[in-house]
């Protein structure tokens, strides 16, 4: 399957409210963001195309944010819905398991990237990627569908986890310090289980 192509897909012809994954605010990646210490001032949202963490970001005033996507189509939808902000942001069309040097990072937030990396290799590539971009002493805040979350999105198979296994793929050189569940409700009602895991690289 040619992964660009099926995300440039969805983007170009399904709205907001057609995304599962939707989410008017981001509050839990919000409030995991809060609870680091000191605050992260140099962030990259992966998968972000579709997502307002950046305008979040932008907001508050953090130093340097970046977006990171595999899809050309969730950028411009993006950039477009900060307007003159959007300056604000560095923007990134790229796969992340093929991102190369993002530059270093206090903080890397995926929600709902990761899951699809079903095959051992793709992870271990994603995880090699951060470990280059986040030094000792910075984050990770990964989100993925929880061991109760659906099987599939966008058509595609998923990996679930919970906080604990999150930290067991990324391994010794991260330590999980913080975690969260989230009951997701799609923008047509459905509940969708969501586990979040705060890693401190070491």
């Amino acid at each position: 399957m040619d992964t660009r192509a099926h995300w440039e897909s969805v983007y170009e012809t399904k709205g907001d409210a057609e995304l599962s994954w939707f989410q008017a605010t981001p509050t839990t990646s919000l409030a995991l963001f809060d609870s680091i210490s000191p605050l992260p001032e140099r962030v990259i949202d992966v998968g972000g195309g579709q997502s307002a963490l950046a305008g979040e970001l932008v907001g508050r005033g953090v130093r340097e944010i970046a977006v990171l996507d595999i899809s050309a189509a969730a950028i411009d939808r993006a950039r477009a819905r900060l307007g003159e902000r959007a300056d604000r942001v560095r923007w990134i069309v790229a796969d992340a398991l093929d991102a190369g040097d993002v530059g270093e990072l206090d903080l890397w937030h995926d929600r709902a990237v990761f899951h699809f990396l079903t095959s051992p290799d793709d992870r271990r590539r994603y995880i090699a990627t951060v470990e280059r971009a986040i030094p000792r002493g910075g984050h990770v805040i990964m989100a993925t569908f929880a061991r109760t979350g659906p099987e599939r999105c966008s058509g595609l198979p998923v990996c679930r986890y919970d906080a604990s296994l999150l930290a067991g793929e990324f391994g010794e050189s991260f330590r999980l310090v913080n975690s969260a569940a989230e009951d997701h409700g799609t923008p047509w009602g459905k509940n969708q289980a969501f586990a979040y895991a705060v890693l401190r690289r070491v």
